[in-house]
């Protein structure tokens, strides 16, 4: 199989995913709101779920929402800045504004496939900086583990401050806690094979290290190791995690400012909206386009916790989606496709 045919079938997999999630989700809260409606005594063609989303699009808060694009801006401002201090500890001075709108490439380039961004944002950056493209990807999966530490941390402290709403909502949606268990059984043969896979490594390293591929394969990993090892020499430490702490506040903040945007969720509270904000961002982490149909279904499960219906919440997660993907992703993303070769275009790197 080609690589281009490779790639578009993963393309389709992916897609279909994510509008497969999206499709479910909204088929089960128009049957929710069709069945609103009749007790309502609303008849079935002024009962759409999708107008009624459109609708709740067109009245929300649009200051509100364009302070979702700022927190966006200063969340990856920090990401940026946070980046260039791993990327100075490879003997590089880069442009703040190269690792700015390379960031914002890779979002971009996450919309139509999944995890793209992972591979976009340090190609880029290795290009326009003339640095060695895995010892940037190396320094990129010391921010991506940051992420994944944070996000534990702050689903820690929600189970801390919601925790008794969470569980009565498990005990009440007792089929969420057989879904959970079904997946809990596949986590025991997925590590089995794993080790199989680390072990049939080990016992076959020589050979492995003798042959071409092997070679090409140390050098990649040496050089993804010196990225790796950036963040035990970066300078002034405490500004590193305090860009990473800011990162996560600015996106709870913009969840917070949608939140605010949407007349039935503005009165929530901020519990509410960490809530929803964690639960979504899990959501982001499965492979669909920009979380596509999973952050829709965990953020209105997040909401139904604080008794928002359930189309309310699909509104809501919609709102939050395409304001967050068209206003910031694919808008800031589109001007750093645009301007990335313009301004590099007589730059010499240090």
């Amino acid at each position: 199989m080609s690589q281009t045919l490779s790639n578009v079938l993963k393309f389709v997999v992916f897609v279909s995913l994510g509008f497969g999630i999206l499709y479910l989700v909204y088929r089960n809260q128009q049957a929710a709101y069709a069945a609103d409606c009749a007790l309502r005594g609303v008849v079935g063609e002024e009962c759409s779920l999708i107008d009624k989303v459109l609708r709740d699009f067109a009245n929300a808060n649009f200051w509100w929402l364009g302070m979702t694009l700022l927190a966006f801006c200063v969340s990856n401002l920090s990401r940026a800045l946070r980046w260039n201090m791993l990327l100075r500890t490879l003997g590089k001075e880069p442009r703040l504004i190269n690792a700015f709108l390379t960031i914002n490439l890779g979002y971009l380039a996450n919309l139509g496939f999944p995890r793209l961004g992972e591979i976009v944002r340090p190609a880029a950056m290795a290009r326009y900086e003339n640095i060695k493209v895995e010892r940037v990807v190396g320094t990129v999966v010391v921010g991506r583990t940051l992420d994944v530490l944070m996000l534990l941390l702050l689903s820690g402290l929600t189970v801390l401050v919601a925790g008794d709403r969470i569980w009565s909502w498990l005990e009440a949606n007792a089929s969420v806690g057989d879904r959970l268990a079904v997946l809990e059984g596949w986590i025991v043969p997925m590590v089995v094979l794993f080790v199989l896979a680390l072990a049939l490594a080990w016992f076959q390293r020589r050979r492995l290290r003798d042959s071409r591929v092997g070679t090409k394969l140390e050098a990649i990993l040496r050089g993804f190791w010196e990225g790796l090892k950036t963040i035990a020499t970066v300078k002034r430490p405490w500004l590193f995690v305090l860009h990473s702490i800011n990162i996560w506040v600015m996106y709870y903040v913009m969840s917070l400012c949608v939140f605010l945007a949407y007349e039935p969720t503005a009165g929530l509270g901020m519990e509410a909206a960490l809530t929803t904000f964690v639960s979504g961002g899990w959501g982001i982490v499965i492979p669909s386009p920009g979380g596509m149909g999973s952050y829709h279904y965990l953020a209105q499960s997040a909401l139904e916790l604080y008794g928002l219906p359930g189309e309310d919440g699909f509104a809501w997660a919609n709102i939050s989606f395409f304001t967050i993907n068209i206003g910031c992703n694919i808008l800031i993303g589109l001007i750093a496709l645009l301007f990335l070769p313009r301004i590099n275009r007589s730059y010499s790197p240090a």
